[in-house]
Parts: C-alpha cells; sequence; structure tokens
C-alpha cells in the first residue's frame, strides 16, 4: 500500500519491519513512531518513524520521507538524517508510551486498553490517528478481554498522564530482541516507562538486559524493584556482573541484597568484590565449566553444549582436582573444544589436558591480562590462587568491557 492510497495503517505491526531506500537497500528496521497529542477533539498526528541503524542506533525519518508502506516494508526516499533521534518534550512515542494505556469510551464511560493504533493520509498528507484497536478488560466471563476497534472520536483521555501503566503490549513487540537490543531499547525510553517495562521482564530476562546497559539505568532500575525481587534478579544474573552492579549501589541496600540472596550465589559476589574491579579476580567469572580428571570427552562435550553458555566460556573445560566448585581444588590444566572434538568421547580429559599456558593469578592487572590474550589469542584464561585453586576464568569479552570507556554503551559509533 502506498501513502497516496487511503489505506489504515496499523502501527504496532510495523514493528520490526525492514526500511529500504529506493534502490532495495536496507536502511534500517522500525522500532517506533512518533506522535504529536492534540488537545480537544483533534486526533493525534503522527509526524515520522523511529528506524534503528546498524549499529544500534536510533534516528528519526519523518514521514514525509516515506513512500509506500507495503508487504511489510517501509520505502523511504531522498537521504535521512543519521544523527542520533532525541524524544522533544512535545512528542509522544506510540509503542513506547500509548500501547497498554488506559482510555475511556465515550458512549459508556468503560476503561478499555489500547493494544494499536490506526493512521491514515489525509488530503493534507499529514498522518492522523482515525482509529484504536483497544481491550475490554469488564467483568463476566464473556466479555473478558474482548478485543475489537474503535473510532478516534469515541474516546477520550488519550493525552492525561498515566499512574502506572502496564507493559504488556509494549513487550510483544521487543520480545524478539536480543538483550543488548532490548536494554537499548529500555534506554531510550522515558524513566517512568523503562521501570514499568523492566518490571514486566521475568527475572531471568531482565537479569541479561541489566547485564548490558549503561550503569545509571540498571542501578535505576534494580532501585526500584522490591528488595526480595532485586535479590532474585541478581541471583540470575553472571557473578561478575551481578558484582559490578551491586558495586555501584549504596552499602547499605548492597548489604540487605547480599542477606537475601542464596548464600552460595552471594559468597561468589562477596568473593568478587574483594578484588580491584581492573585486575583479573574483578574481571573474572566464577561459573566456568570444571570438571575432574576421571570425567570423559563426552562429559565435558555435554557441558560445552549449554546454550546457556557464552561462547567464551564455552571454548574450554578446566580440569581440577576436587572439590570442582570454584574455589576449586588443584588445578591440573585446560582442555580445548577444539581438541575435544578429534578425540574418541570415551577418552578421559586428563589426557588431553593443554599444560603448556600458565594461568594468571587473581591480582593480575589489566595490562598484563590483555597482552597475555593477545600473545596467545586466547578467549578465556583460568584465574588461580597462590594455591594453584582454580577461581574462575577472565573472557575476552570481560577485556574488553574493561578496556572501554565507561559511558561505551550510551555512545555512537563515530562519537
Amino acid at each position: 500500500m502506498t501513502t497516496n492510497a487511503p489505506t489504515r495503517i496499523f502501527l504496532a505491526r510495523l514493528s520490526g519491519i525492514g526500511v529500504f531506500d529506493p534502490n532495495g537497500d536496507q536502511v534500517g528496521k522500525v522500532r517506533d513512531g512518533v506522535m504529536v497529542l492534540r488537545t480537544g477533539l483533534n486526533p493525534p498526528r503522527l509526524t515520522g518513524l523511529v528506524v534503528e541503524v546498524q549499529p544500534r542506533r536510533r534516528i528519526f525519518v519523518p514521514m514525509t520521507k516515506v513512500t509506500a508502506i507495503d508487504a511489510g516494508t517501509v520505502i523511504v526516499t531522498g537521504t535521512v538524517n543519521l544523527r542520533r533521534f532525541e524524544q522533544r518534550p512535545n512528542e509522544t512515542l506510540v509503542a513506547a508510551e500509548l500501547l497498554d494505556r488506559t482510555v475511556d469510551l465515550v458512549s459508556s464511560n468503560e476503561q478499555v486498553t489500547v493494544l494499536d493504533m490506526g493512521v491514515e493520509q489525509s488530503r493534507t498528507r499529514d498522518w492522523f490517528v482515525t482509529q484504536l484497536f483497544v481491550r475490554r478488560g469488564g467483568a463476566g466471563f464473556r466479555r473478558k478481554h474482548e478485543k475489537f476497534v474503535v473510532d478516534w472520536e469515541d474516546i477520550r483521555g488519550l493525552s492525561l498522564p498515566s499512574v502506572d501503566q502496564p507493559a504488556e503490549q509494549l513487550l510483544s513487540t521487543l520480545e524478539a530482541m536480543l538483550p543488548a537490543d532490548l536494554a537499548n531499547a529500555l534506554h531510550d525510553l522515558p524513566d517512568k516507562r523503562r521501570i514499568e517495562v523492566a518490571r514486566e521482564l521475568d527475572d531471568e530476562r531482565l537479569a541479561d538486559v541489566l547485564e548490558e546497559m549503561p550503569e545509571e539505568d540498571r542501578v535505576e532500575i534494580l532501585q526500584a524493584l522490591e528488595a526480595e525481587r532485586a535479590a532474585d534478579v541478581l541471583e540470575e544474573m553472571a557473578p561478575d556482573d551481578a558484582a559490578d552492579l551491586i558495586s555501584e549501589l549504596p552499602p547499605e541496600q548492597a548489604a540487605d541484597l547480599l542477606e537475601r540472596m542464596e548464600p552460595e550465589e552471594a559468597d561468589d559476589i562477596r568473593r568478587l568484590l574483594s578484588y580491584d574491579d581492573f585486575s583479573a579476580g574483578g574481571m573474572m567469572t566464577t561459573e566456568p565449566i570444571v570438571l575432574p580428571p576421571d570425567a570423559t570427552v563426552a562429559d565435558a562435550l555435554a557441558q560445552i553444549r549449554n546454550a546457556d553458555l557464552s561462547p567464551a566460556l564455552a571454548s574450554q573445560v578446566y580440569v581440577t582436582r576436587a572439590p570442582t566448585e570454584t574455589p576449586t581444588g588443584k588445578f591440573l590444566g585446560t582442555c580445548h573444544f577444539q581438541r575435544l572434538l578429534r578425540e574418541p568421547p570415551g577418552t578421559l580429559v586428563s589426557a588431553v589436558i593443554d599444560t603448556n599456558l600458565e594461568p594468571i593469578t587473581a591480582d593480575a592487572p589489566l595490562a598484563e591480562v590483555t597482552r597475555y590474550f593477545a600473545a596467545y589469542n586466547l578467549v578465556a584464561v583460568p584465574v588461580i590462587d597462590d594455591n594453584d585453586r582454580l577461581l574462575g576464568t577472565v573472557t575476552v569479552d570481560d577485556v574488553i568491557d574493561h578496556m572501554l570507556p565507561d559511558n561505551w554503551r550510551e555512545q555512537d559509533s563515530d562519537g
């Protein structure tokens, strides 16, 4: 459908679809729409689209640049401004702020929830809201969650501030995003809406997102959660990321959350907090793959297949004497996954360990760790204590994270 046709477009359905130039080259993906809410009976006006371009930068594309919306694609003409989108005070984001908003039906004063918004192009080529797709949540089995379309003039209250707005419909537009992309999307939301959305994420999903967020955002979200929920989310995070987050909290709150966590999880974090931030101990994770010497190659490969492991953690297995929970018994060596793939499944891991590379100690500074990675082309390095017990592992992503400036997640690629 082209912009010249009087076809109605429902905006939530545009989320994630590709944006292309006239030559067929992809510019990015639609992430939201930008509206100006107007007073009285005047319908909101759609002024443009928020489009995500690589790498994870959101730009504003005016509706005057949109020439067609057809077969799940948006076509734009001319050059687009690649400057990062900054929301103005008079602008409202459709998915981020209007979906899940409660409005009143004029005919009955009944409250309904906005699920989507339909816009049409006028004779002046401006785009205005003409219909809303809503959900009724009234009493009675038959009427519960009934969904229907209403005309713009049949509702009121869309522009009124919402005290505690749900985020169910907004989350449905974000559910397919990777944690880093979802973290970026939440960062761009207004403060109030960011917290509302975070509260509705499940613990595991929220933990993944917090690991990818700037310091200020994740502290704000964690402090907005109830204490028990915050402790549960911290338990779902990787211990090194949880330790970083706890270190950013006021001491009293940090101590309270550690007391509420499971003792084993809290002990790992306390141990990490005892090291300098820019040392191997401060960067490491305490949950590498550790096996005893009598484990087999098949056992090691089964551990590597765990979908919850990052590629760096899955790249190698560490062999130690019992116990194998960190801090372990004596560290014996490393089994690289490529070597494991070449060996018969019944072979003992003790027969294929690499003892040539020395592990690093927990007090090794960032510069030493970085040189070690570069010299031996590694993606993970074991960390031991003075008694040769395995404490954890530093992965290459941990090193890069510490080498970048504190605000690297908020900087543009050309900034």
